[in-house]
């Protein structure tokens, strides 16, 4: 299976594409068989899942990661008057759920190599109102967790990861999801395991403990120990909570990708390293790399295009790129440059942010992709530059 679509007469390369097998779709038609289609045995199989490749202490399977990270702030406490630590460069949906919890965001710069948190950047913005901390491992790439982690504790803060992007991820051999108090996790359709959507919560037991009680309206009991063998469907609602839990088919989905996922970053570090070795030298083309005490999930491949020294600039590229047939995606538009949050912060504070914002261009970089597919990305971006595929 490649990762083309067919559109018009020629063949694109999308720029994701799900590899989903006969395993998920069985296991998706057992659950609707079954009939129970919400909340129960497939998404508690789920759950254990993915808390034991973290370690953490519970986990609480959600619709979205959005849901998650609405969810970590609301258990940890953040609400009107605070202020939440984030990165600019992330998806609007961090800055969207602080505000909604009546904090304020308060973006800070990224470090030129990772693209994560600057720590140091971080430790000064830091102030009476400051609540939490919110890290999001850009692109699969774990952030400088163990500063983060002393700057959290110097001054009593949550700190949570905002791991999207990082499942399967290790920070000096600890797994993404254990280096905070609470992570969320992205099962959309684009990312390194799916759902088609959901989202998974998972941290401190306590913390855990209550985000489930908020995910599921507050009740006493949910639908599947109601309805199950425990008799009438008697409950008491405990907390003014929200609807946010995962149903058992996406769920059924998600057990047989976990299963998948060292398959799935093991294609995804190949890819990623191809890219490196074959297009390194281009001028003006920045490519990612690695520290040397992580393992990174390579969610995204981002490359970074210089116009001065590349004679062209990131959207010439697409364009270049497109015109082979071959999708790209940017990640992302800065939070401080969307119109709801221009006011929360000066361009001139964040120079990293504002720099790689002009320039990031996400190539593809998935498991359905075949080498052939690797092969005509670096084909056609040797031929931008006008030099011979490898």
């Amino acid at each position: 299976m490649s990762g083309e679509i067919a559109e018009g007469p020629a063949a694109v390369l999308a720029w994701n594409r799900a590899l989903l097998g006969e395993e998920e779709i069985a296991e998706a038609v057992d659950a609707l068989r079954s009939g129970w289609l919400t909340t129960g045995p497939k998404t508690a199989r789920f759950e254990a899942g993915v808390r034991e490749l973290t370690g953490a202490e519970d986990a609480f399977a959600v619709n979205s990661c959005t849901a998650a990270l609405h969810l970590a702030l609301l258990a940890g406490g953040v609400g009107a008057g605070d202020e939440v630590i984030t990165p600019s460069l992330t998806f609007c949906a961090i800055a969207n759920v602080i505000a909604r919890v009546g904090a304020t965001p308060v973006l800070v710069d990224v470090l030129p190599d990772q693209l994560n948190l600057d720590p140091a950047a971080v430790a000064a913005a830091v102030s009476g109102r400051t609540r939490a901390i919110v890290a999001m491992h850009y692109g699969g790439h774990p952030c400088e967790m163990d500063e983060l982690r002393e700057i959290a504790d110097q001054h009593g803060l949550l700190l949570i990861e905002d791991a999207a992007h990082a499942i399967g991820a290790q920070y000096r051999g600890r797994p993404v999801g254990s280096l905070g108090d609470l992570a969320a996790f992205s099962f959309y359709a684009n990312k390194n395991i799916t759902t088609g959507e959901g989202g998974m919560l998972v941290g401190r037991a306590d913390l855990v403990r209550s985000a489930r009680l908020l995910g599921r309206h507050g009740l006493s009991r949910v639908a599947w120990q109601r309805h199950g063998d425990r008799g009438p469907a008697d409950y008491d609602v405990l907390e003014a909570g929200l609807k946010y839990n995962m149903s058992d088919v996406l769920a059924a989905v998600g057990v047989h990708q976990l299963k998948r996922l060292p398959e799935f970053l093991a294609r995804r570090g190949v890819i990623a390293a191809r890219y490196s070795q074959e297009l390194a030298g281009l001028p003006g083309l920045w490519l990612p790399g690695t520290a040397a005490d992580v393992r990174h999930a390579w969610h995204l491949y981002p490359v970074q295009v210089s116009p001065g020294r590349a004679g062209m600039d990131r959207d010439a590229l697409a364009e270049a790129l497109a015109a082979a047939g071959i999708a790209t995606s940017i990640h992302f538009t800065p939070i401080h440059r969307l119109a709801r949050y221009r006011d929360l912060a000066d361009p001139a504070v964040m120079p990293h942010t504002e720099r790689a914002a002009d320039r990031l261009l996400s190539l593809p970089c998935y498991p359905a992709m075949t080498d052939d597919d690797v092969s005509r990305v670096i084909a056609a971006i040797r031929q931008a530059w006008g030099e011979p595929a490898p």
